[in-house]
């Protein structure tokens, strides 16, 4: 008798064929047999009216630290989310020394927060993955950060990497690998990794391809130089032999309004020539970050205490709100930023929550002060902490990316902050709701392929991604009728309708519309081979 029979669903198998009406058995964590009349099993769920499908795959994750210190994961497991990809954008906490620890936790706490009396026992990828192995509501896997490798190595200096020390990080990159890494992370609007000459970025991707991985950067531009950006990253692909995902796949700013078609122009391009692209998107038009990362590069030298210092000294102001008001700063992808289209999202001081919800702008204003004063001294009173919703998205550029065949969903969410981007709770019923219902941007069951077989092939999981006999049964029931987003950018923590059921690795984590106390989740590793995955 197997653990659990769900009968009557319109299963939707992941693979973007049509749906079929069938029951499914579950037993020992996998799918056992998929039919009609199927034998009675322990427990039954009557799924009349509802569509049953593999799990959803977040591609795009910054839960590193608060799927460890809230491992009920309400966010993405009420959601349908059953495994995501972390170490995304170059900066993550392994495999890492204690100094650049330090330093990374102070660069990306917008992103992780500062979780309290928090245990950083481990410094390498296997360490972080048995960490993961102790008990989390959903699954991961990890790529390891260029950015921190480079910052382990090489330190905060805008210089290219000697040749001994290019040989450590491809050392400390082979190593994770073989612990289980899926492959490698950039962030190249982000200090230090923004300052890998694209040659590195080559011969780094080269040991990555010879483990099967994948390559997953946030290039140096989705604004004025996105074209050219993107170009690089296909260039680093072809040039290294590596799988490349191009992670939020975005032209944002006003230079790229309605040039989503030359992106994807240039995806096909390359997929011609025989490189392996894939991409991921969030359904949304703004995108989130650190307050701290629209800062010019060269303003990070040296490291966090050396860049607050620069921020206090009025002349480094000065020349500071020049680049960034009338040249266009690196960190804000090359255009002059529109104070109007930054919105804080959450900050660390609790002194300052007051701005929580306000535009730089608006702030100004009511304070009768220059919005770059108020920005430098934001980042100084709390300390880098500072998270940020930039609204600089295009509708018709998000539904042309998301239409490609080379698309997967990735939240990008930030679990941490007063207000933060709604997309951390209602990605996946967003995709569900407003561009198959309601919108017709997508039919049903391709877009349920983009959110689980898609990845999956990605992912190289072999036993993941779909609804099929022998596979692990990470599965969602959800209502095609009612399946929506609830979660606003005035009240980003709303549960998404129409999900009563979430199965990770067989278990219930979603019952009946409720959260469970199951923590099933645990690290997925990649097993390398000479060259690929077994």
């Amino acid at each position: 008798m197997a653990d659990l029979l769900i009968t009557g669903a319109f299963v939707l198998d992941g693979s973007g064929a049509p749906g079929v009406r069938a029951d499914v058995a579950v037993d020992g964590g996998r799918i056992v047999a998929i039919g009609n009349d199927l034998p009675p099993a322990r427990r039954t769920i009557d799924a009349a009216g509802l569509a049953l499908s593999p799990g959803f795959i977040d591609m795009h994750a910054h839960s590193d630290l608060q799927i460890l210190a809230t491992p009920d994961h309400t966010a993405k497991v009420s959601q349908g989310v059953t495994l995501e990809v972390l170490g995304q954008d170059g900066l993550s906490f392994a495999p890492i020394d204690d100094p650049t620890r330090a330093a990374v936790r102070r660069q990306i706490a917008g992103w992780n927060g500062e979780p309290d009396d928090f245990d950083f026992s481990w410094s390498t990828v296997a360490g972080y993955l048995d960490r993961l192995d102790q008990g989390i509501a959903c699954n991961a896997a990890y790529l390891i950060p260029q950015g921190t490798l480079r910052m382990m190595v090489v330190g905060t200096e805008n210089r290219p990497a000697t040749r001994a020390e290019l040989d450590e990080m491809k050392r400390l990159l082979a190593e994770g690998l073989e612990q289980g890494a899926v492959g490698m992370s950039s962030g190249l609007t982000y200090t230090p990794g923004m300052f890998a000459t694209t040659d590195e970025l080559v011969e780094l991707c080269g040991v990555v391809a010879q483990y099967g991985g994948y390559y997953g950067p946030h290039q140096r531009s989705y604004g004025k130089n996105a074209l050219d950006a993107y170009g690089e990253m296909v260039e680093v692909a072809r040039r290294s032999g590596c799988a490349l995902h191009l992670t939020h796949a975005v032209m944002n700013f006003e230079p790229n309004r309605g040039r989503g078609a030359e992106l994807v122009a240039m995806i096909d391009k390359a997929l011609a020539d025989g490189i392996d692209v894939t991409t991921d998107t969030y359904p949304y038009l703004p995108g989130s970050t650190t307050l701290g990362a629209i800062l010019p590069s060269w303003t990070a030298e040296g490291g966090p205490d050396a860049q607050l210092a620069r921020l206090q000294d009025p002349e480094q102001r000065a020349r500071i709100a020049v680049e960034m008001e009338q040249v266009g700063s690196d960190g804000c992808h090359g255009c002059v930023t529109d104070w109007n289209t930054i919105e804080i999202g959450g900050v660390r001081n609790p002194a300052l929550t007051g701005a929580v919800g306000n535009t730089v702008a608006a702030l100004a204003a009511g304070n009768g002060r220059a919005p770059a004063d108020v920005f430098f001294d934001l980042l100084v009173e709390d300390n880098m902490a500072t998270s940020i919703l930039q609204h600089v998205g295009h509708e018709e550029n998000v539904r042309t990316v998301m239409q490609h065949s080379s698309h997967t969903g990735g939240s990008d969410g930030i679990l941490v902050g007063g207000k933060p981007h709604p997309r951390s709770w209602g990605t996946f019923p967003r995709y569900l709701g407003r561009y198959v219902r309601e919108l017709g941007v997508l039919e049903l069951a391709d877009c349920i392929h983009h959110l689980t077989g898609r990845p999956a092939r990605r992912l190289r999981l072999t036993d993941r991604g779909l609804v099929r006999e022998g596979y692990v049964a990470d599965l969602v029931l959800f209502d095609p009728a009612t399946v929506r987003d609830t979660a606003t950018f005035e009240e980003p923590r709303q549960r998404a309708e129409g999900i009563p059921y979430v199965l990770v690795n067989g278990v219930p984590v979603i019952d009946a519309g409720q959260r469970t106390d199951a923590l099933p989740g645990g690290a997925i590793r990649r097993t390398p081979t000479a060259r690929g995955i077994s």
